[in-house]
């Protein structure tokens, strides 16, 4: 294999080579033995011969039992890092080797009788990010670089979802079969004499089911593995006392599972809790658990006691979701709207906190001994999406068209899924050509209605229809399917592992805490430098609303005016019985401008929307009052295809007509307007001047305000950073520039140091005697100037009243020191009222002494029946009682 370098491994003599590497091996440290301790040519040889590639191979650690000595190990480390440094060299970085070596590591091949030609040639030594012509010639060019992280692959199986380190998590692998009910499942008409559970709780009920290591408000996010929190998985249910025990069992630690706690508070009669968003105290509206040894006959009732939103579907006929395992392994039935006696209420139970809502139903369940779910909507994890995109990844057709990437990791190091989808290009003029489409779902990990739109839209997108083909040939589209992997796994409703709303924070510069949001965003950043983006749409779901509708953003370009209506109203005319436009709405309010809506449309894109997907089911069409199912939502996603062709066309006849279509109900909506106020106004001149954000609504999603904000590990930070800052936070003192003002105040703090000396005799000696010496220390205060001073203490508590004696009378001089007006307002006070004298201006020498003051006293700039405030200006803390 080096057949210059054998010859002279096959010398048993010292040769320049081996003088070459013991001198450079003495230098750097790794051989301190004895020259004659060098193995022999014949060592190298056997071992050479028994191994032929060792010395090529990239980790010597793992042929140790080949190699005898340990200085021939460090022999071969050396000489393996020469053979790198001429690879190096060969790639055309002919830069000299570092001036730390004597002799450049090229020199041990040329005396070896080693070229740069002869170790191109050797293929054990070529790189595999070098690719070579078919010639095999010495013109390698690099090979294009892998994906920071790996992917979906055939060879391996599934990446497992990681947990924080608080969650225990089951063993069990849970999964759904998809299914569509044959017949419409209608609302739940309300009949009125629904029954109103009063809760009890655990005092008078037994817990059945309980959480302990969930992660609440006060801790925060700190690590992931999988399988979540380490050690034996406790048994959380009860244990059953024998065959006639007709106890539920519970469980939700699973993927997307949420239930807290399960009290049971009759035989057949259950309290439940939700758990709140992780490192939270809100959020309570997704729920998915899994209850075990059913009994067919009986009528359970299941109340859920922790909701927080005042207003629900279920007030108007939605129902909860039910999957029998026994149901879909004979009958091939999977999730179906079952309960009765439905009722949303508010929980009566005040603890002083936030207020709690309550929904109950009753079930009965088809089988004996079953295993059954509950769940708010039909649930889509994160395990489910890679089940997915290992299909898609695995198709060879599909996987020529649809690029699989990882756009980030999340917090808990879970993958960030991009999808790349567009046809080849033939030129790169055609390529570059091709508009952009930005897609993303599960933003909010509990509203699983998105990934349900997502994956038709997927379904479509990758087929073979012409309409496919078509958009793939104009379009390149960029898929984001979960942006909120860890939310989706561990069961949150709203937040990630931040504890925060991502759907708030996509203006964000914390890379660290919200990586989802703002390798998004960047993504779309460098988008837009590439290519234009027509539309940009979050799938979400509404809690609240029937019907599917958009929101977007209200253009203030006149050239632009009603365009971004135009994509919506033809969505509704394509699916006219799950599309409400009316529900629509693009006004832009100050509270939503962290949401990726409003920043993509500040970043340029005109046709920026979230959609919204009801919970619940439609009002319109054929389909009014039922429930919406898997493949309803799923059509949808093929619906927004359909419009992104419509809306493309390159017959402007459909845009046209919907623009025509908008001004007109703009035009009736304004007249709804001004009627509802009283007023007329004509409409023929330029009524397109009227701001359409004084028109419409603020839109009635959900209130996140209270997730905004830093992260929640940051936010614990901060608020121990201002508890610090405000202990040792000092008062500053205006600085003193004149002299003047130096001098006043040295004189001020004498003033003060003696008016507290005179206040403590005066404690002493007496009430009556304070005022006797009160001349004598004016005296001393001669020539001052006296600056105002505010009285901290304006009235005489009852503590105050008790420090002097009460038969104690007013020394007569005191009645000069009391204003005539104050005396009438003190009149018409009630018995015990204080009264004290605060002047508001230093005294002046202008005017006349007071009687029974020395002519030397300061004189006051108050007129004679005010001097008393004046005078009381050297008494901060004395206060005159006023009997009735």
């Amino acid at each position: 294999m080096f057949p210059a370098l054998e010859t002279h491994l096959k010398q048993t003599i010292p040769d320049p080579y081996e003088d070459f590497m013991y001198r450079h091996l003495q230098y750097y440290g790794y051989f301190k033995a004895q020259r004659g301790s060098l193995p022999n040519s014949a060592t190298h040889q056997h071992v050479r011969k028994n191994n032929p590639q060792y010395l090529l191979n990239g980790s010597l650690g793992e042929k140790d039992d080949l190699i005898p000595d340990t200085l021939q190990k460090e022999k071969l480390l050396y000489f393996h890092s020469c053979l790198g440094w001429m690879q190096w060299r060969s790639l055309s970085l002919l830069q000299p080797p570092p001036p730390r070596f004597k002799d450049s590591p090229a020199s041990a091949f040329q005396v070896a009788g080693i070229t740069d030609s002869h170790m191109l040639n050797l293929p054990h030594l070529r790189s595999r990010q070098l690719l070579y012509d078919e010639l095999d010639e010495v013109n390698p060019r690099l090979r294009e670089p892998q994906e920071l992280f790996s992917i979906l692959s055939t060879k391996r199986p599934l990446q497992a979802p990681k947990w924080p380190i608080e969650c225990e998590v089951i063993k069990e692998n849970i999964h759904h079969i998809e299914w569509a009910p044959p017949q419409p499942e209608y609302f739940y008409q309300p009949k009125g004499n629904e029954k109103v559970p009063e809760i009890v709780g655990e005092k008078k009920g037994t817990v059945v089911y309980q959480l302990d290591s969930v992660p609440t408000e006060g801790s925060y996010f700190t690590s992931a593995r999988v399988g979540g929190k380490r050690g034996i998985i406790k048994e959380l249910a009860v244990t059953l006392q024998g065959p006639e025990d007709n106890t539920l069992l519970f469980e939700s630690r699973f993927e997307s599972g949420n239930l807290q706690k399960a009290v049971r508070v009759d035989t057949y009669e259950y309290e439940l809790t939700l758990r709140t968003d992780l490192y939270t105290n809100k959020h309570t509206q997704w729920f998915y658990f899994r209850v075990q040894n059913t009994r067919k006959d009986a009528t359970y009732r299941f109340t859920i006691v922790n909701l927080l939103k005042p207003k629900s579907l279920y007030t108007i006929g939605m129902k909860p979701l039910l999957y029998s395992q026994l149901d879909a392994n004979t009958r091939n039935i999977g999730w179906r709207r079952e309960g009765n006696e439905i009722k949303y209420y508010k929980n009566n139970t005040d603890d002083g906190q936030q207020p709690f809502y309550c929904l109950t139903w009753t079930i009965q369940f088809p089988y004996d001994q079953d295993t059954c779910f509950f769940a708010h909507f039909y649930p889509y994890t994160y395990t489910d999406l890679q089940c997915y995109l290992l299909s898609v990844a695995n198709n060879p057709i599909q996987s020529q068209f649809c690029k699989l990437q990882t756009l980030c990791r999340s917090l808990a190091g879970n993958t960030v899924y991009l999808l790349t989808i567009t046809n080849p290009s033939q030129t790169p003029q055609e390529a570059a050509a091709k508009k952009a489409v930005v897609l993303s779902a599960r933003v909010h990990p509990g509203e699983s209605n998105g990934s349900w739109v997502m994956k038709g839209f997927l379904d479509f997108i990758l087929s073979n229809s012409p309409d496919a083909q078509l958009l793939r040939d104009i379009f390149v589209f960029k898929v984001l399917p979960m942006l909120n992997p860890d939310g989706v796994i561990v069961g949150n409703y709203r937040c990630s592992l931040a504890g925060r709303d991502l759907n708030r924070h996509y203006k964000t510069i914390l890379k660290e805490s919200f990586p989802c949001i703002w390798y998004t965003r960047n993504m779309i950043k460098r988008l837009l430098e590439e290519r234009e983006v027509l539309l940009y749409c979050d799938f979400h779901g509404h809690s609240r609303k029937n019907n599917i509708f958009l929101y977007g953003c209200n253009n203030n370009n006149r050239k632009y005016w009603l365009h971004e209506r135009v994509f919506p109203l033809m969505l509704c005319k394509n699916a006219p019985d799950k599309f409400s436009f009316h529900s629509c709405n693009f006004k832009v309010q100050k509270c939503k401008e962290g949401t990726g809506r409003v920043v993509m449309w500040r970043m340029g894109i005109l046709n920026s929307y979230t959609m919204e997907s009801t919970f619940g089911g439609s009002t319109l069409g054929s389909k009014r009052d039922t429930h919406f199912t898997i493949e309803d939502l799923k059509s949808l996603g093929y619906h927004v295809c359909d419009t992104l062709l419509d809306f493309c066309d390159p017959d402007q006849t459909k845009f046209t007509q919907c623009l025509a279509e908008l001004k007109e109900l703009l035009r009736q909506e304004i007249h709804k307007k001004f009627h509802e106020l009283g007023q007329d106004v004509d409409l023929e001149g330029s009524w397109s001047d009227i701001s359409l954000s004084d028109i419409e609504s603020s839109t009635s999603g959900s209130d996140s305000s209270l997730s905004d904000g830093l992260p929640v590990h940051l936010a614990n930070i901060a608020d121990e950073l201002t508890q610090k800052k405000k202990m040792f936070k000092k008062k500053k003192k205006k600085s003193l520039q004149t002299r003047k003002q130096r001098n006043e105040q040295y004189q001020k703090k004498n003033l003060m140091q003696k008016l507290k000396l005179t206040e403590d005799t005066s404690e002493k000696a007496g009430f009556a005697s304070t005022l006797q010496k009160q001349p004598t220390f004016f005296k001393n205060s001669e020539n001052s100037s006296f600056l105002p001073m505010k009285n901290e203490n304006p009235r005489l508590n009852e503590t105050n009243l008790n420090r002097r004696d009460k038969d104690t009378p007013l020394d007569p001089s005191m009645a000069t020191l009391i204003l005539p007006k104050n005396k009438g307002r003190m009149q018409n006070k009630k018995p015990g009222f204080t009264v004290s004298c605060s002047p508001k201006r230093t005294v002046n020498s202008s005017q006349e002494p007071a009687p029974g003051m020395k002519p030397n006293w300061p004189r006051s700039r108050y007129p004679a029946t005010k001097r008393g405030c004046a005078a009381m200006a050297a008494y901060p803390s004395l206060h005159l009682y006023t009997y009735p």
